[in-house]
C-alpha cells in the first residue's frame, strides 16, 4: 500500500516541482514560525525549518509521507528571506550586485507512524552580474519576485542577473531539491516509478 504523500508548504513554486515527479500528492499549510533564532545560521535556520515544517504536517497526518522545505539566501552569513514589497527586493538586490550567494535548500522527509525522519541540505552557490540600479528597477517591475528569498527567479527572467550558477540538484534554486527529495522517498518506501 502506497502511503499519502503531503507536501508542506503553501509555495506554489515547490508544489509545480513536486508535479514534475507524477506522484500524487495532497498540500497543507504547515503553519511553522519562520523567525531566525539569535545566531543561527542561514544553514541552520533552512534546516530547522524544512523539519519543523514537514513535523507540523505529520503530526496531523502521521500516517503519510510528508515533505517540508526551505530556502534561505546566505549573504556572507546573513540570511536574507523574502522581501515582501518593490523597496526590501530593490534593496536586496543592491546589496547582492556582484556578490557571490549561497541559497540554502533544506528538505526534510517524515513519516511519524513509522519513525522515519531525513533532511538534507542542498546549497546552490549564486554570483550575481554587477547590477545598475536601472536594471535592477527593469527587473522587479517585469518580475515582481516579492515571494521569493534573495528577490530573484532563476527559472525565468531573473537569470539575466546571474553570471553563474554552481549546483549538484538543478531544481534547489527553484525551492525544492528535487534529486534529494526522491532519494529520501524511496528510503520512506515511496514507489517513484
Amino acid at each position: 500500500m502506497q502511503r499519502t504523500v503531503i507536501l508542506a508548504s503553501t509555495s506554489r513554486y515547490r508544489r509545480e516541482l513536486l508535479t514534475r515527479l507524477h506522484l500524487p500528492f495532497d498540500v497543507h499549510a504547515p503553519d511553522v514560525d519562520e523567525t531566525p533564532r539569535e545566531g543561527e545560521t542561514p544553514r541552520a535556520l533552512a534546516e530547522r525549518l524544512a523539519l519543523e515544517k514537514a513535523n507540523a504536517v505529520a503530526a496531523r497526518f502521521p500516517d503519510a509521507v510528508v515533505i517540508g522545505s526551505d530556502q534561505v539566501a546566505d549573504l556572507a552569513g546573513e540570511a536574507l528571506g523574502k522581501p515582501g514589497d518593490h523597496a526590501r527586493a530593490t534593496a536586496q538586490l543592491r546589496r547582492m550586485r556582484g556578490q557571490t550567494l549561497i541559497f540554502q535548500t533544506a528538505v526534510a522527509v517524515v513519516c511519524q507512524s513509522t519513525g522515519f525522519v531525513q533532511r538534507d541540505i542542498a546549497p546552490v552557490r549564486v554570483v550575481f552580474r554587477d547590477l545598475s540600479d536601472a536594471a535592477i528597477e527593469r527587473y522587479l517591475l517585469a518580475e515582481q519576485p516579492y515571494d521569493c528569498a534573495g528577490s530573484a527567479k532563476s527559472e525565468s527572467f531573473g537569470i539575466a542577473l546571474l553570471d553563474a550558477i554552481d549546483s549538484d540538484d538543478p531544481t534547489a534554486l527553484v525551492g525544492l531539491p528535487l534529486i534529494r527529495t526522491c532519494r529520501m522517498l524511496r528510503a520512506a518506501g515511496v514507489d517513484l516509478l
